[in-house]
Parts: structure tokens; C-alpha cells; sequence
């Protein structure tokens, strides 16, 4: 693999990354020192936390997924300087009061903190690519349909002060490189726009939900970030396992499911936009799609992703080694175009049920 320079940065990255929020919640320590030792064994040079994780988000499990990549980097010296690490300071917590007491703010103290906090957790000195995890300001996100005005909260900490907040950490030496998560074309367009105005920061990247199952970014975000040189990072390109074929037969509570399995282990995860019924409708109709070709249905999803022009690092999640390898084996393969403008059918047919 090849790496990727994100955005404007002088960050280049591999173009697949390693996303860790299942350690600590589904995946114990000594396993997840096993995963990120086998991503870097296999050539990744990539990996991404997050302050809140592990997921699905609860007090006891808070910062917990960073301090596993600490320990796992004191275990190992010397492979911290092979690395680019990603992390994310929580947006406004409402609903979650071990975060900033359920703050519905994130000001510029907040964020300078969040990333002390992540820095001492992870043992590191610098983090290579720091970003806001979901906007401050009112927005369709999380499987939420729309943009509401009457909703509106764009005084509380503006753009321009979570900027000058990471300019100061950037000026520092604490952070190489900024990025979003969970953003808008509008909010990519006024971050860039800001610094550019001021001489703050400009974001390297954004961390969207993009796969099968939600192609949103494809909407126009696409365009802005390629006019304004920003690079995407995909996440949940299986749909949080819609996309593997696990569910096919049984639905998401078979018999046969795994009790592991983040969709059956987890309700308040299945009540999102992962678990909505035309979701799986949509999977089964991508997953047979892929058998009938000769891919197996994570294949062709991960395929997708790997190779859209939009894509410049995909975030994969696992439980288990098996996993990981299976998704790192997947990089390479070329989708025939015909069975690419068969995909572009199903989607015209159902478009983006878990956006």
C-alpha cells in the first residue's frame, strides 16, 4: 500500500486505517494489543480513537480505548514513530454526563483539555491528526434526516474559536494536522474558509459515515471536499456488520447470531441507523450481489470503498485477527463495471438507508 497525503498536511497515511473503538468494549485489552500489532505487522501505518470510545458509549468505558493504545505503545518502543495516530475530542455531550458533565458546549478550554487528556493517556507527545468528533451546532447526523433552522445553535462556540483552539495546540508542537467528523458541506466549507480568513488551521480531513448502505458524501460534500483539498475518511464501510452477510438469514436477533455481535449485543446501537429494517433489506440485496459475482459480500463492500476517488483512508473496526486479515486481504480487488453499475442500481432503488 501506498500512503496518502490528507488534505494539505504534511501527514501521508496508508489507505486503510485502523479504527479501535470496539477496544475496551467488545475486544479486551490483550486482544486489541494483538490487533494493532498484527495492522502494523500487515503494513498499516494508520490508527484512530477517539477521547469517548469504546462504543457504545457509557461512563466506565470513557477514555478507556486510549489507554489501551498507550499501554500497547509503552509495550513497544520505538513503533510510535512509525505511526500516525488519530484522535477526537467529543462534541457537545448532551445525554452523556461523564463527558464534560453533559455539556452542550465545547469551547476553546474544553478542547485544549480533551487533548492534554488524550496525550497523557496515550503516553505520546504529539498527535498527528486531531479532530472535533460532531459538530456543535445543529445538524443532521447519526441517521438524523434534517437540517432544522428552528433548532439552531451557532453561538455557542463558534468555528472561529474551535479554531483558534487548535492553532494554539497546533503552535505547540501537541498537534501536526486537524480534521472534522460527522460534518456538513457547509460546515467543511466554513471551517476552511475561517482559517483561511484569519491564518488559523486548515482541516486536513473529515471522518464521515460513507459505504454501501450510506452514500450521502456523495451529495455535494464530495465536491466541496475536492475543491477545497480535504481528504475523506470513511467509517463503517460494513454498516456495522449489515455488509458481511451475518444477518442475512435471520435478521439481526437469529438464533444463530453471534450474542457478540454489536447489532445483537447492543440495543441502544440498533436503534440506530444501522438497525432500521430497510437497512437490511438494502444489505441483503448488496450481499447477494457480491455472491453472484464471486466476492464474499465484505469483499465488495470494503472493494467500494477502497477504490472510490472520493476515499482517501478507510477505517476499519474489528473483533478479531481473522477479521482484520480478512479486511486488509481485501485491498486490491477491482470491481467489474458492470457489477459497479448494478451497486448504482440498488442504490437508485433504496437509496441511503443508513445515512
Amino acid at each position: 500500500m501506498n500512503t496518502i497525503q490528507l488534505g494539505h498536511s504534511d501527514v501521508r497515511v496508508t489507505p486503510i486505517c485502523l479504527g479501535t473503538m470496539t477496544f475496551g468494549e467488545q475486544v479486551d485489552e490483550p486482544t486489541s494489543h494483538a490487533i494493532l500489532s498484527r495492522a502494523v505487522e500487515r503494513g498499516v501505518n494508520f490508527i484512530d480513537t477517539a477521547e469517548m470510545y469504546a462504543v457504545p458509549p457509557r461512563a466506565e468505558t470513557f477514555n478507556l480505548t486510549e489507554k489501551i493504545i498507550g499501554n500497547w505503545l509503552q509495550a513497544h518502543p520505538g513503533v510510535r514513530d512509525t505511526l500516525v495516530i488519530a484522535t477526537k475530542v467529543a462534541g457537545p455531550a448532551r445525554g452523556m454526563p461523564w463527558i464534560r458533565n453533559g455539556s452542550s458546549n465545547l469551547s476553546a478550554a474544553d478542547i485544549i483539555a480533551a487533548c492534554e487528556g488524550s496525550l497523557r493517556r496515550m503516553h505520546i507527545d504529539v498527535i498527528d491528526l486531531y479532530q472535533i468528533h460532531w459538530p456543535v451546532r445543529h445538524v443532521p447526523m447519526f441517521g438524523g434526516m434534517y437540517y432544522q433552522p428552528a433548532h439552531d445553535n451557532t453561538g455557542d462556540s463558534a468555528i472561529e474559536e474551535q479554531l483558534r483552539a487548535l492553532d494554539t495546540l497546533v503552535k505547540a508542537g501537541k498537534v501536526r494536522a486537524i480534521g472534522l467528523s460527522n460534518e456538513t458541506a457547509y460546515g467543511v466549507h466554513e471551517f476552511v474558509r475561517l482559517a483561511e480568513q484569519h491564518g488559523l488551521p486548515r482541516i486536513a480531513t473529515v471522518q464521515n459515515n460513507y459505504s454501501l448502505l450510506a452514500r450521502t458524501v456523495e451529495n455535494g460534500l464530495d465536491e466541496t471536499m475536492h475543491r477545497l483539498g480535504v481528504s475523506l475518511l470513511p467509517y463503517s464501510p460494513l454498516a456495522f456488520g449489515l455488509l458481511t452477510g451475518k444477518y442475512d438469514d435471520e435478521g439481526l436477533l437469529g438464533e444463530h447470531v453471534s450474542p457478540d455481535v454489536r447489532l445483537r449485543k447492543y440495543e441502544s446501537t440498533r436503534k440506530q441507523r444501522w438497525g432500521r429494517p430497510d437497512a437490511l433489506t438494502a444489505a441483503r440485496k448488496y450481499n447477494a450481489l457480491a455472491r453472484e459475482y464471486g466476492f464474499t459480500p465484505s469483499q465488495m463492500a470494503l472493494a467500494f470503498c477502497y477504490t472510490k476517488w472520493q476515499v482517501a483512508s478507510t477505517i476499519i473496526g474489528v473483533r478479531t485477527l481473522e477479521q482484520l486479515d480478512e479486511n486488509i486481504d481485501a485491498w486490491g480487488t477491482v470491481l467489474p463495471q458492470d457489477l459497479l453499475q448494478k451497486i448504482d442500481e440498488i442504490r437508485w432503488e433504496i437509496r441511503d438507508p443508513a445515512l
